[in-house]
């Protein structure tokens, strides 16, 4: 356990806090979450976009060639499930993966050091990983589902929507209007459910686990060894969890994307 916690709960209740705001109409605000969500986006989509104009057609340098290598892998992906114009699409998905990928990336920075910075900067609470409160992964999973909305009147028109909703899967007779309806909402209803649930629980977990290896700092100069090696090991697994959660919302997204064009 870190010095200045008076007990191991103490350590892990302070670093699982967020920094709040609260409004005068009573709603509240995660301030870290929405200021480490905005800066690591306009960091990383920012260095994309300068690669983007800085583009040759040339041999490229190897920070193109790794945003070239990103945009073909996704593509494929996009192309293996969503049958249509992918104009749209292909940019939602790497938009996604990326966002997802980075936030998760904070991760791995150990706890500790980013609360250093945070508390001389007068933050006496800041959770440094986005994807770590359930508000964020819920957003990105909202946001997901207005899309499969819009992109189902999109492909059936708004009378071919209603229809789905009222007459799929077990016909339009008006007595099963009720079922179909309660079927087709609990569907509808469990897609941000598994998006949100997913990252979220991943991400937190792995968050938890970082938190119990840096407790062994307070042991003395044998765990603060030990702790460090836990931590590189950790870390180094954890990369693997890190780009898996972030693929899998991705590939989700386009699941849900497709799933919506099709007529039944």
């Amino acid at each position: 356990m870190a010095s200045g916690y008076n007990s191991p709960s103490d350590y892990i209740e302070h670093h699982l806090k967020n920094l709040t705001h609260t409004f005068e109409s009573g709603s509240s605000i995660h301030v870290d979450t929405v200021v480490n969500s905005l800066i690591l986006g306009f960091i990383t989509f920012g260095l994309l976009w300068l690669v983007s104009r800085k583009a040759t057609a040339g041999v490229p340098g190897r920070l193109q060639a790794c945003v070239e290598l990103l945009v073909e892998f996704i593509d494929n992906q996009v192309k293996d499930i969503y049958h249509g114009s992918r104009n749209f699409v292909t940019p939602l998905a790497i938009t996604v993966f990326v966002w997802v990928l980075v936030m998760n990336s904070v991760k791995l920075i150990p706890i500790d050091w980013l609360a250093i910075v945070t508390h001389s900067l007068g933050a006496p609470y800041w959770r440094p990983v986005p994807t770590t409160d359930l508000n964020t992964t819920a957003a990105l999973s909202l946001s997901v589902i207005f899309l499969v909305i819009v992109f189902s009147i999109k492909a059936k028109g708004v009378g071919g929507y209603i229809h789905e909703l009222f007459c799929t899967p077990f016909g339009g007779n008006p007595i099963l209007w009720p079922f179909n309806f309660a079927f087709q909402l609990i569907e509808l209803i469990s897609k941000p459910l598994s998006l949100a649930l997913r990252l979220y629980g991943n991400m937190f977990a792995g968050e938890v686990i970082f938190l119990l290896i840096g407790m062994l700092g307070a042991v003395g100069v044998g765990g603060v060894i030990a702790a460090s090696l836990l931590h590189a090991g950790w870390a180094i697994f954890h990369i693997l969890v890190v780009a898996l959660q972030a693929f899998i919302f991705m590939m989700l997204t386009v699941v849900y994307l497709s799933m919506a064009k099709e007529h039944h």
